[in-house]
C-alpha cells in the first residue's frame, strides 16, 4: 500500500536529495516518503564491518548494508518481504548476514555492476524514489588525525577513539553519477544527515563533482545534526564542531541552515548514554558563524535516542519548503 494519500499525491511535491547512510538515513527517508515520492537518497558505501564488510571482502563488491536500509525505507513491497530482507541469520555459515544484503550481492554478481543491480532492485522492491550509491567502486575511508597520523577502514577509525581532523576516500571513488547530478540540479531541498558525521555524511561529499553540483543548486542545503555525540567519532563535539568538519571537506558557507533537536529526554536514558561516552549535541549558536539554526523537539526515546521520522520530515518541509504555500499555488494553477 502506498504511503501517501490520494490528496497528498495531487499536491505539489518537493524534490528532495538526501545524503547519508545508516539508521539516521532510514529515519529521514521513512518520514519524507509520507509527504513525497520525489526523493533521491545518495548513500555512502564505505562500511567494512559486519555482514557488509564480509561481502565486500569475499566478493569484492561495495558494501550493501546502507543501500539495503534505504531501499527498504522507500519500498512499498509486502511487509513480510521487507521484514525478511532485514532478517539476519542467527547461526551457521551465514551467521550475521541479512537476507537483503545477500540479495543485493547476488544481483551485483548477476548484473556485473553494483549501480545497475541497485537500479534493478527498485523495480523488484517497488521503491518510491531513488537510491543512488555515492560510488559504485570499492572504496575505503582513511582518517587523518590531529597528530598527523592516519587510520584506514571505517571500523578501525571508530574503534581507535582518536580525534578525526579530515577523512578521504581511497582509491579514487570516481565522479558523481548522472543520476545523482540530475537529481541535485532539480532539487528543492538538499539534506545532509542525520547520521555519523565522518562515516555516513561527509564521505558522500568526497566523490568528485558532488560538492560542485550541490553548490550550483539554488535549493537550501540543510544539515540535520545528530541527537547525540558518537563515541569514537564526534566525542565532545558541539554543533559548531560538526559544521566546521563539514566545511573542512567542502567550503565555508556550504551549509545554508541547520536543524537541531532541543527536546529533553528522561534522565535514565541520558545516564545510559553518558556511561557509553555520549552526550546530547550542544547547540552553540554563537559559534556557528551566523548559519541559521532551526530547533525543535524532533527526537524520541526508546531503546535508543533517535529522530522521530514523521516529526523530522514535517519540520523540514514546513521550514524549508512551506508545504501549505506550495499546495495553495498548485491549486490556484489548476483553477486558472
Amino acid at each position: 500500500m502506498k504511503s501517501m494519500s490520494t490528496s497528498k499525491k495531487n499536491e505539489a511535491r518537493p524534490r528532495i536529495v538526501a545524503f547519508g547512510g545508516g539508521a539516521g538515513m532510514f529515519s529521514l527517508l521513512s518520514g519524507l516518503r509520507l509527504y513525497t515520492e520525489d526523493i533521491t537518497a545518495v548513500v555512502t558505501v564505505t562500511d567494512d564491518g559486519g555482514s557488509s564488510g564480509l561481502l565486500r571482502k569475499d566478493l569484492g563488491i561495495p558494501p550493501p548494508g546502507d543501500v539495503r536500509n534505504c531501499l527498504l525505507a522507500l519500498s512499498d513491497a509486502d511487509p513480510l518481504l521487507k521484514e525478511a530482507l532485514n532478517w539476519r541469520f542467527p547461526e551457521g555459515e551465514l551467521l550475521g548476514h541479512s537476507l537483503g544484503n545477500l540479495l543485493i550481492a547476488a544481483a551485483t554478481l548477476i548484473k556485473g555492476d553494483f549501480g545497475v543491480a541497485v537500479r534493478e532492485l527498485h523495480r523488484v522492491l517497488k521503491v518510491a524514489g531513488k537510491v543512488v550509491p555515492s560510488s559504485t567502486r570499492k572504496v575505503s575511508l582513511v582518517a587523518h588525525h590531529a597528530d598527523g597520523s592516519s587510520t584506514a577502514g571505517e571500523v578501525r577509525i571508530v574503534s581507535s577513539r582518536r580525534s578525526i581532523h579530515t577523512i578521504e576516500l581511497r582509491p579514487d571513488p570516481g565522479r558523481i553519477s548522472a543520476e545523482a547530478r540530475e537529481a541535485i540540479a532539480s532539487a528543492d531541498l538538499c539534506v545532509f544527515g542525520p547520521g555519523s558525521l565522518f562515516t555516513s555524511v561527509i564521505p558522500n561529499l568526497l566523490v568528485r563533482g558532488v560538492v560542485e553540483a550541490v553548490r550550483q543548486c539554488p535549493a537550501p542545503r540543510v544539515y540535520v545534526a545528530n541527537v547525540m555525540t558518537q563515541p569514537g567519532e564526534t566525542d565532545g563535539f558541539a554543533l559548531s564542531d560538526h559544521l566546521a568538519a563539514i566545511e573542512r571537506h567542502t567550503h565555508p558557507g556550504f551549509v545554508s541552515a541547520v536543524v537541531a533537536n532541543t527536546g529533553a529526554f528522561p534522565g535514565p536514558v541520558l545516564r545510559r548514554y553518558r556511561e557509553q561516552g555520549a552526550a546530547p549535541v550542544a547547540v552553540d549558536r554563537e559559534k556557528c558563524g551566523g548559519v541559521p539554526i532551526h530547533t525543535g523537539a524532533l527526537a524520541e526515546s526508546g531503546r535508543l535516542l533517535h529522530h522521530n521520522p514523521r516529526r523530522l520530515a514535517a519540520f523540514l518541509l514546513d521550514t524549508f519548503w512551506r508545504r501549505t504555500e506550495h499546495a495553495s499555488s498548485a491549486e490556484a494553477g489548476a483553477r486558472s
